[in-house]
Formats: C-alpha cells, sequence, structure tokens
C-alpha cells in the first residue's frame, strides 16, 4: 500500500512537471531539412496557448520554414541549446542540434518576421536560425525581414540562440522589460535594434562575431557590412541595460539614435567593438545619459578614418565614459562635435591614434562641454585639441608619455590642472654633444611632421627609424654663443630623391641632400646663435608608398631618419644619448 502510495505521487508529480510542455513531434513536426514544418510548428504553438501558455519542445533536427511562425504570448519555443551555439564555416548541413532553416522573405526587407513574438512572455530559447539561401558572394546582402520581431508586448525573451546569417536579427518596438541574454550570430545589416522599450529593456552575453563567415578585411561582404551593417541600435528606451556585448567588423559597433519618440539613456557596462568604424556612434541622448563603463574599442582594421566614439551635432544629452581603453588604426579615439551636449571621461586609455598622420589628437572637442579626468595617453603624439566653440572644457589630471599636449583655442574656457608635464632636463655636458635616436623612446620631444617609430631595416646595421611627413621640423638644444655640427642618419628612397631636398634654417637653404637613393649621411654646420634652442627643418619630396609598390600603405612620406647628432665647437668626444640624457656608453 505504501509503495502504491509512493508511485501515485511520483506520477502525479511527473505529470505536473510535464505540464504545459509540448512535444512538437505530435504535431507532425519531421525535422528532416526537406519537409516545411511551418504549418505544424505552428500547431504546436497554437496548442500550447490553448493550455494556458506552455513551452514547445523541437528536438534535435533541421526544421525547414518556407513561412513564418507567430509564437504566442506566454508561450516558449524550446530548442535543446542551454548555451549560446556557435558555428565556424562548415555550411548549414553541419549544423547540429535544433537548426531552423529560414526560407520566407528573401527580398523583402520589411516583409513579415521569421519569428513574431506576439503576445507578453513569448520567448525563444536554444535554437539556431540559418538562411541557406544566403552567399558570401551576394554583396550587397539580400535583404530579409527580422528573424525575430517583438511589438507591442511586454516581457519578450530570447536566450541561448545563434543567428548565423540573418540580415536583420532583432527587433523590439514597444517591446518593455525584454531580455536577450546569451545570443550569437552575424547578421549582416543590424544586430539588435530597440525603440519605445520602456522600463528597463536588458541585454546581456551578446556576441555578434563572423560566425560562418570567411573574414577577411578586403573581402567584399565582409567590408560592406564593415561600412554598413549596425551591430546594436538603441533608441527610446528609459532605462536601458546592457552588459558584456561584443561586436566585430561593423560599420557602428554601439548606435544611439532618434525615431518619433526620442533617444535612449542607459548603463552599458563591458562594451566590446573590434574592427568597427565608429565602435560606438551617438547621434541622440535624452538628458539622463549613456553611462558607459569598462568598454574595449578597436578602429576597423585596414582603415584611416575610424573613430571609435563620434558625438554628433544634434545630440543634447549627456555621455559619460569610465574605464575604457582605446587602440588599433584610430584616426581620433573621440570626436565631440555636439553644441548642446555634454561629454566625461575618466580613468580610460588611449593606447593608439593618429594611424593616418595627419596630427589628429587621441581627443578632439569642436563644441560643447567637457571633463576630461584622472585617463593615460600612451603615444607621445598630440592628446587634447579643444575647439574655439567650447563652452567649457576641464582637463585634471591627465597622465601621457611624456607630457599632456593639448592643443586649446578656447581661451580661459579651459582649465588645465595638474596634468603631466615634461621634467626632462638636458645638462649643458649633454647639450655640448648629443644624439636623438629617431623612432626610440623619447625622441618626441625634439621632432614634429613624422610618422611612428619603426625598425631601420634600410640600414645594413639596423636600428630605428621614423618615415618623413610633409616637412619636417626638429627643435634642438643648444648651448648660447656656439657654433653647431648637425650631422642627419637619413634613408633616401628612390621616389623621394629630388633636386629641391634640402636642409633649412628658417627660410635659408643650408645644404642639400644627396640625388641618389641610399642611406646617407648629411653633415652641416649650424652657426652660433644666442638662444638655447635652434629649429632646422627638411624640405622633403613626398611619395605614397600604395601609389608606387601596391598594398596598404596610404601614407604620404619622405625618408626615413634614423637619427642625428649635434656636436658644439670644441666639445669633447663623449657623446650623450638626448632620449635618455646620459652618456651613450653607459
Amino acid at each position: 500500500m505504501y509503495r502504491m502510495l509512493l508511485a501515485g505521487l511520483f506520477l502525479a508529480a511527473t505529470l505536473t512537471a510535464r505540464a504545459g510542455m509540448v512535444d512538437a513531434l505530435d504535431h507532425g513536426v519531421k525535422g528532416d531539412g526537406v519537409t516545411d514544418d511551418t504549418a505544424a510548428i505552428q500547431a504546436a504553438l497554437d496548442a500550447a496557448q490553448a493550455a494556458g501558455g506552455g513551452v514547445v519542445q523541437l528536438a534535435s533536427g533541421h526544421y525547414r520554414l518556407e513561412g513564418t511562425l507567430r509564437v504566442p504570448g506566454g508561450v516558449t519555443l524550446e530548442g535543446v541549446f542551454r548555451v549560446p551555439p556557435t558555428n565556424r564555416h562548415d555550411g548549414y548541413d553541419a549544423l547540429n542540434g535544433t537548426v531552423l532553416l529560414a526560407y520566407a522573405g528573401r527580398g523583402e526587407a520589411e516583409g513579415e518576421p521569421l519569428l513574431r513574438l506576439a503576445g507578453s512572455m513569448a520567448a525563444l530559447r536554444g535554437l539556431t536560425v540559418t538562411y541557406p539561401e544566403w552567399r558570401q558572394e551576394d554583396v550587397p546582402p539580400v535583404p530579409y525581414p527580422p528573424t525575430v520581431l517583438a511589438e507591442h508586448c511586454d516581457n519578450p525573451a530570447v536566450l541561448d540562440c545563434l543567428f548565423l546569417n540573418s540580415y536583420e536579427a532583432i527587433r523590439f518596438d514597444v517591446a518593455g522589460r525584454f531580455l536577450v541574454r546569451n545570443v550569437y550570430g552575424y547578421p549582416s545589416w543590424r544586430g539588435l535594434s530597440v525603440d519605445e522599450c520602456y522600463d528597463i529593456g536588458r541585454v546581456e552575453n551578446v556576441h555578434f562575431w563572423p560566425f560562418g563567415v570567411t573574414y577577411q578585411v578586403g573581402d567584399p561582404y565582409c567590408e560592406w557590412v564593415n561600412v554598413n551593417g549596425v551591430a546594436f541600435e538603441f533608441n527610446r528606451t528609459d532605462w536601458q541595460y546592457v552588459m558584456n556585448t561584443f561586436c566585430f567588423g561593423y560599420g557602428v559597433g554601439y548606435k544611439f539614435s532618434e525615431r518619433d519618440a526620442g533617444g535612449c539613456n542607459g548603463n552599458f557596462v563591458g562594451l566590446g567593438a573590434d574592427s568597427c568604424r565608429r565602435a560606438v556612434l551617438v547621434e541622440q541622448a535624452q538628458p539622463p545619459g549613456l553611462l558607459i563603463t569598462n568598454g574595449e574599442f578597436v578602429g576597423r582594421w585596414g582603415s584611416v578614418d575610424s573613430i571609435p566614439l563620434e558625438i554628433t551635432e544634434e545630440v543634447d544629452g549627456k555621455v559619460s565614459l569610465v574605464n575604457c581603453s582605446f587602440w588599433g588604426p584610430i584616426d581620433r579615439c573621440i570626436w565631440m562635435h555636439a553644441p548642446k551636449a555634454s561629454l566625461s571621461v575618466s580613468s580610460s586609455h588611449f593606447v593608439h591614434w593618429d594611424n593616418n598622420a595627419k596630427d589628429r589628437p587621441a581627443i578632439q572637442i569642436d563644441s560643447g562641454k567637457a571633463i576630461i579626468q584622472g585617463n593615460t595617453f600612451v603615444e607621445d603624439k598630440l592628446n587634447i585639441v579643444v575647439g574655439e566653440d567650447v563652452r567649457s572644457a576641464i582637463i585634471l589630471a591627465n597622465q601621457a608619455s611624456r607630457e599632456l599636449r593639448v592643443e586649446n583655442h578656447a581661451g580661459v574656457r579651459t582649465q588645465l590642472l595638474a596634468n603631466e608635464v615634461d621634467t626632462f632636463v638636458l645638462s649643458d655636458a649633454a647639450k655640448a654633444h648629443y644624439r636623438v635616436d629617431v623612432g626610440a623612446p623619447d625622441d618626441g620631444r625634439y621632432g614634429r611632421n613624422w610618422h611612428g617609430g619603426e625598425k631601420g631595416g634600410e640600414w645594413p646595421d639596423g636600428g630605428t627609424k621614423r618615415w618623413t611627413k610633409g616637412n619636417p621640423v626638429f627643435t634642438l638644444p643648444v648651448l648660447p654663443g656656439k657654433a653647431y655640427t648637425l650631422m642627419l642618419d637619413l634613408y633616401i628612397p628612390g621616389y623621394a630623391v629630388d633636386g629641391e631636398n634640402a636642409v633649412l634654417l628658417g627660410d635659408e637653404v643650408i645644404a642639400r641632400l644627396p640625388e641618389e637613393a641610399g642611406p646617407c649621411v648629411v653633415e652641416v654646420v649650424v652657426p652660433a646663435r644666442e638662444e638655447d634652442s635652434v629649429e632646422v627643418a627638411l624640405r622633403v619630396k613626398a611619395w605614397v608608398p600604395a601609389e608606387v609598390q601596391g598594398g596598404a600603405d596610404t601614407r604620404s612620406i619622405g625618408l626615413g631618419i634614423r637619427g642625428l647628432t649635434m656636436r658644439a665647437e670644441g666639445a669633447p668626444g663623449t657623446v650623450y644619448s638626448a632620449n635618455t640624457g646620459k652618456p651613450l656608453d653607459e
């Protein structure tokens, strides 16, 4: 009797656990990749709704969808995955688990979505969706409607899914308290779009990366996505939470814009954007602002115009960055040109910028208000430019490679306090006879109008060098009243050979450069002067490697400089390093 009672209780518990679970196989679903399973899956979804809500379970298989599906409110369409599935380049035939093969809507960007979350608490979980007719050779990509659309409902969710090659993966319009978690994919035009989604929508662990795509930076399809695609777009929200998300290879990683209802405000933690022309593009923000913390932003590979954060003219809200990092092929890290907006940047790290060698700053503020505080700048380049239309700029307690270099056009509207200054002093003994190793650390205090340091492979004994850009200028310490001999250690490529190449003191030509290619040392006399420094310039014929040699190097360069030596008349033989201030033999 006791055993019968236990068996009855176990059966009752099992039936209770199974209540609301609908096996799609019971409604004629095949999952063979050939049969159109649209009607059968819809029948299972409708049965779950009729039962008061529940979960429609799809076993492992390939489910061909020639039509579209409506997931009713309170119903979850569920596959087998409990982590976000991934796929590389093996084609959809190699996909395992629960795979939906989407054929509907080809060529119709605004058609009926493949999967409509059609009521509150409608959800998807554990699915892979792929479009078998997609081809990487189709450029521009063939449009499709959104893979998932939820509108005019609350609490929709997408969990543990892969949208392998969607045109647009997820669109939420007027869908409050939505949840997107553990979603991967490589949508070509747009990954996730949000508008009028109130009361704290959440996006967590979403990863848009070239799954299913053979990525090459110059491939026409990859280039199209890398110029036109948007990974995440946020329009009107109140208050948006986004955490631990990543995208790769998009024109815009995170786009903040506005439609009829206005813009976004929210909390964005752990954002990553690699190889994006604009990692973050702000076209509008609500007054409470965008709070961006722990971001990692990398420019588009092979580009010369990538700006990880751009704040456009229309913005009238606040953008705050804390503890973010910028590196890779970057023109400017931050460009702010919004007269009514406010920007704050703190505890952030700027590794690379000015990759096209146009004297771009890491941060350019054209207008509006800004606070730049407690940041670090790695490269020995111009750090910040403050435009004449800036209403207020406070630049406080920042560190740089030598000193914080700020170009200020706003006068007293800019306040600078406690930023790093160059405390290096070259002794009189060193000023008498020294060498600047160009391309080595701390050479930037002596020259400008040159490219970044690199190996000096053009010389048999190596070393480091920089290529010139435009006409380089050197500011060289001297002892007042002493004439000097200047020796320039140069490499002149054949493309730069020209009879007009010269060394100048002011407007006066004091030497001509050799009219033959190869390494050379040019020696000139610098007359005595009363000042403690002298400016010497080079006039050099420019050339572009990509135009004469092929390849991707579009810089305008002239000749290579490995070093320069200054020796005062009557100076002793000891040569000092102008980079370190110490004798070279130490």
